[in-house]
C-alpha cells in the first residue's frame, strides 16, 4: 500500500518537474511577448485531442463545473503566470508562486475539512524560503502588476487544486483533462485574438517549442497532475509544485551555463525537506485512522473470545 503511494506520488510530481522546463522553453523556442498566445496553443490544442481521443463530452453538473475548473486551473492561471513571468524577474515570480501550497492548506481546512497542522504550515513556509533561496536574487526588482498577477495565479492554482479535490468527475481523469483544457482554451481565444493576435512569423523552433508546451506540458502533465488530485490528497499535490523551480535552475545550470552559488543549493535541499514533510504527514495521518478503528475492534473480538465456551 505505502509503495503504491510513493510510486504515485513520484508520477504526479512529474507534471511539476516538466513544468519547470517551461521557462526554458518559452524563452528559446516561442515567439517573444506571446503570453496569451502561447497559453493559447498550450491548451486548446491539448484539450481537443483528449476530447478526441477519449470521445466523452461532460454531462448534468459538469458542464458548467468543467468550466469553473478549466477557467481556475487553464484559462486564468496560465496567463498570469506568463505576466508574472514578464513583469518580474523570475525569481520574484517563483518566490511568491510558492506560497500556493500555503494557499492550499488553508482552503483544504474550510473546504474539505482537512485538518490544519502545524506541520504543515511549517512545511509551505520553509517552500516559500527555500525557493526564495534558490531562485531569488539581491537585485530583482518588484513591479506592482507583476506582483498581483504571481499572487493571483497561486491563488487561482490553489482553488482549482483543491476544487478539483472536491469534485470528483465520474469521467475518466483523461476526459476531464480535456474539458478543463478545452474550457480554458475556449476562454482565451477571443481575449488573445482582441489583445495579442497571432504572430505574423512563425519559425520551426516556434513550433517544436509549442508542440512541446501543449503535447508534453499540457495534455500529459495535466492527465498525470488530476490523476494525482484524486488519488493524493489537495495538499499532498500541491507541495509538488515546489519541484518547478528547482528543475527550472537545474536546467539553467545545465542548458544555459548558469551558476549555482552555495545559498541556492541550501534552498533546493530546504525545499526538498519541505516537501517530504508536506507527504508523510499524510501517511503519518492514515497510519493513525488505521490505529484507530483497529483499537475500536479490538474490544470486541477480546469479548467475543472471552464469551465462547
Amino acid at each position: 500500500m505505502l509503495s503504491n503511494r510513493i510510486a504515485l506520488i513520484l508520477v504526479t510530481a512529474l507534471a511539476p518537474m516538466i513544468w519547470g522546463t517551461t521557462y526554458y522553453v518559452t524563452t528559446e523556442l516561442l515567439p517573444p511577448d506571446r503570453p496569451l498566445f502561447a497559453s493559447l496553443v498550450r491548451a486548446l490544442p491539448a484539450g481537443l485531442l483528449l476530447v478526441a481521443v477519449t470521445r466523452r463530452l461532460p454531462t448534468g453538473d459538469w458542464w458548467w463545473r468543467a468550466l469553473v475548473l478549466g477557467t481556475l486551473n487553464i484559462g486564468a492561471f496560465l496567463p498570469l503566470l506568463f505576466l508574472a513571468a514578464y513583469r518580474l524577474p523570475g525569481g520574484v515570480a517563483a518566490t511568491v508562486g510558492a506560497i500556493q501550497p500555503l494557499i492550499v492548506v488553508g482552503l483544504s481546512a474550510v473546504v474539505l475539512n482537512d485538518r490544519l497542522t502545524l506541520r504543515k504550515a511549517l512545511a509551505g513556509v520553509g517552500g516559500v524560503f527555500g525557493v526564495a533561496l534558490l531562485v531569488l536574487r539581491a537585485n530583482a526588482q518588484l513591479d506592482m502588476l507583476g506582483v498581483f498577477a504571481a499572487l493571483a495565479g497561486a491563488f487561482v492554482m490553489g482553488t482549482g487544486v483543491v476544487l478539483s479535490k472536491r469534485w470528483v468527475s465520474p469521467a475518466p481523469v483523461l476526459a476531464t483533462t480535456g474539458w478543463q483544457l478545452v474550457a480554458g482554451g475556449v476562454l482565451l481565444l477571443p481575449v488573445t485574438l482582441i489583445v495579442e493576435g497571432v504572430p505574423s512569423e512563425i519559425t520551426g523552433e516556434n513550433v517544436l517549442g509549442l508542440a512541446y508546451l501543449s503535447i508534453i506540458g499540457a495534455a500529459i502533465t495535466y492527465a498525470l497532475w488530476f490523476r494525482g488530485i484524486r488519488s493524493l490528497t489537495a495538499v499532498n499535490v500541491t507541495f509538488l509544485s515546489l519541484l518547478s523551480p528547482v528543475v527550472a535552475t537545474v536546467v539553467g545550470w545545465l542548458a544555459l551555463d548558469q551558476k549555482l552559488s552555495a545559498a541556492q543549493l541550501i534552498g533546493a535541499l530546504i525545499v526538498l525537506v519541505s516537501l517530504i514533510a508536506a507527504q508523510t504527514q499524510g501517511v503519518s495521518n492514515a497510519d493513525d485512522r488505521v490505529r484507530s478503528r483497529g483499537n475500536r475492534r479490538t474490544p470486541s473480538r477480546s469479548r467475543s473470545l472471552v464469551s465462547k465456551p
